[in-house]
């Protein structure tokens, strides 16, 4: 098993900016909050509008359109990697260390979870560790004997093994991002595992969105 560090970043470019120079080659998604960016990366180009999202593992630069952009920028690298603090404002929001091993594949996903006011994520486990970001709304997460209120730009990490119960505001949708770290046979699955069997069979009224679902290597 090896150390490794899964962090994700507020970035805020003005309009028509730059981040100053290339982001290093390492695993990466960029999810679009608001207006517009456009990524360089291995040949490639690729715009994306509000609520999209895209992975690369080489270096890339990041450009905003005539709009600015808001974007969350999650990171899994080796410890001894450089912080990319690299746009116009940029913040961390959250780091965890996890132990991984990295002859074992793994599978990088990126999606979103909406509830409607009052819903609820029943008591449940996944497949790998994550960390979310509260896009709108409000929702409490009960978790390892504590419970968290957590607000529009709040972040949290999941384990993965421990359950969690969560649940929306009643007055009003509420959305969350997250990107997971899973292991590749779960590629195109639920790495949802709910703990009580009577919580089967009960409604699910919350709605996925998966914008990335990539192999990784470490």
């Amino acid at each position: 098993m090896s150390e490794y560090l899964f962090r994700v970043y507020s970035d805020t470019l003005a309009a028509k900016s730059a981040f100053e120079g290339e982001l290093a080659a390492l695993n990466r998604i960029i999810y679009v909050q608001d207006g517009n960016a456009t990524l360089h990366c291995a040949g490639q180009v690729m715009t994306l509008a509000p609520n999209s999202a895209w992975h690369a593992r080489a270096a890339c630069q990041t450009f905003a359109g005539a709009g600015g952009a808001r974007l969350l920028r999650w990171e899994l690298c080796r410890p001894d990697s450089a912080p990319t603090r690299a746009a116009v404002q940029s913040r961390l929001l959250m780091e965890s260390k996890l132990d991984l091993d990295p002859s074992d594949g793994f599978l990088f996903r990126c999606d979103r979870v909406d509830f409607p006011p009052g819903g609820i994520a029943y008591t449940h486990t996944h497949q790998g560790p994550g960390i979310r970001c509260l896009l709108t709304g409000e929702l409490t997460v009960e978790t390892a004997g504590h419970s968290t209120a957590v607000a529009p730009g709040g972040v949290w990490f999941e384990s993965g093994p421990d359950p969690v119960l969560a649940t929306a505001w009643d007055k009003s949708p509420t959305g969350f991002v997250r990107v997971m770290v899973l292991p590749r046979s779960l590629k195109g699955k639920s790495s949802l595992r709910y703990v009580k069997p009577e919580d089967q069979q009960k409604p699910k009224p919350q709605q996925y969105q998966i914008f990335v679902d990539d192999f990784i290597d470490l």
